[in-house]
């Protein structure tokens, strides 16, 4: 099957509307003016990620700088409108979640989001460097991309025709050790418990989260500022989750007006249960329609691959015997875990990656 691409001319509703109905976190995005005997450099300007689009719409819920000038539009002027840290204290958490709430209504019904284009904002936002792989590269070129080198998906390209065929996933790494089950070197290896293995990396002061009575807006804001997948929702007092919120899940608020419409007060508990009742509605699987899925540090490897494999989540919680946060593990943690960069291994490897837009802020 081929792999699902974005024209460059799409519009960001667009967009959004692809990856959501394809299930998919990103996307190559095809230079529509590229001729069509351009080489897979020339036809592909990079990849379009829900993260990218995410942090673009994050970008409308801030004030503009008094260096730059408001482009005056109707967004832009509710943007203004969703609150500060400062002035959160003054409102309190559910004023700011209804500010977000109308945030949203104005964004998605906007000429704005309808109209901007995928490649217009390619300078904006983290745009993924279109960096792929071909099919004579080695398998562990592939798991350090996926790993070190912090890539959510490798494109492999088929240099005959210049196009992608084929996108290799975390998730389809993850996939792939499943079926490993029953072979002697992954039951070997697969009995480590988490803890052996340096898991998880991260402490439970580093977690970064978001309790149940902030705004859903808050808790997408700081994945932006902190950079990861996704949050934890926390119970206020306490320490013990009640659900997770990923940058994917965004799409429910640009796609599904339902949600905000019912809630007019999104706080991420809101959110959480507006979500799941969209979710049964439509008789759509997801994982927010379970329990929160945690495991323990004296899990095993094999035991936590095949969870978040028959879960198909990108994300763990470990927690201890009460039930409170202890940390995270990412599919890329566990990667990580298998491979072992030789010295000088890449060497001039990265010279043909794709450059990123002058005006790219990362």
């Amino acid at each position: 099957m081929d792999a699902i691409e974005i024209r460059s001319d799409s519009s960001l509703a667009e967009a959004v509307q692809i990856l959501a109905q394809h299930k998919i976190l990103s996307a190559p995005v095809v230079d529509v003016d590229a001729p069509d005997h351009a080489s897979w450099i020339d036809r592909y300007i990079g990849v379009v990620e829900f993260a990218g689009i995410a942090v673009w719409i994050l970008q409308q819920s801030e004030p503009p700088s008094p260096r730059s000038p408001s482009d005056g539009s109707a967004v832009a002027a509710a943007a203004s409108g969703v609150i500060s840290p400062v002035e959160q204290q003054v409102l309190g958490s559910e004023s700011a979640a209804a500010t977000s709430g109308s945030f949203f209504e104005c964004l998605t019904s906007s000429e704005l989001y309808k109209s901007t284009q995928v490649r217009d904002i390619s300078g904006s936002f983290r745009w993924a460097p279109f960096l792929a792989l071909q099919t004579t590269n080695s398998f562990l070129t592939m798991l350090l991309l996926l790993s070190k080198y912090k890539m959510k998906s490798v494109p492999v390209v088929d240099l005959g025709v210049g196009k992608i065929e084929n996108i290799i996933s975390q998730s389809a790494v993850i996939h792939m050790l499943a079926e490993c089950a029953g072979l002697q070197w992954f039951e070997r290896w697969g009995t480590k418990t988490l803890s052996e293995l340096g898991l998880p990396m991260m402490s439970p002061a580093s977690i970064v989260k978001v309790y149940e009575d902030e705004p859903v807006l808050q808790a997408f804001k700081l994945m932006r500022k902190k950079r990861v997948g996704g949050v934890p929702v926390i119970e206020r007092g306490g320490n013990k989750a009640m659900g997770n919120i990923s940058l994917r899940d965004i799409h429910f608020l640009l796609t599904a007006p339902e949600i905000y419409h019912d809630y007019r007060s999104i706080t991420a508990k809101n959110f959480l249960t507006a979500v799941r009742s969209y979710l049964e509605k439509h008789d759509q699987v997801s994982p927010m329609l379970t329990n929160m899925i945690t495991c323990k540090k004296d899990d095993t490897i094999k035991h936590l691959i095949l969870m978040l494999d028959s879960k198909k989540i990108h994300r763990v919680y470990v927690v201890n015997s009460d039930g409170n946060l202890q940390g995270v593990i990412t599919l890329r943690d566990i990667i990580s875990r298998l491979v072992h960069e030789p010295h000088g291994y890449f060497g001039d490897f990265f010279d043909g990656v794709l450059p990123l837009p002058q005006d790219s802020r990362v």
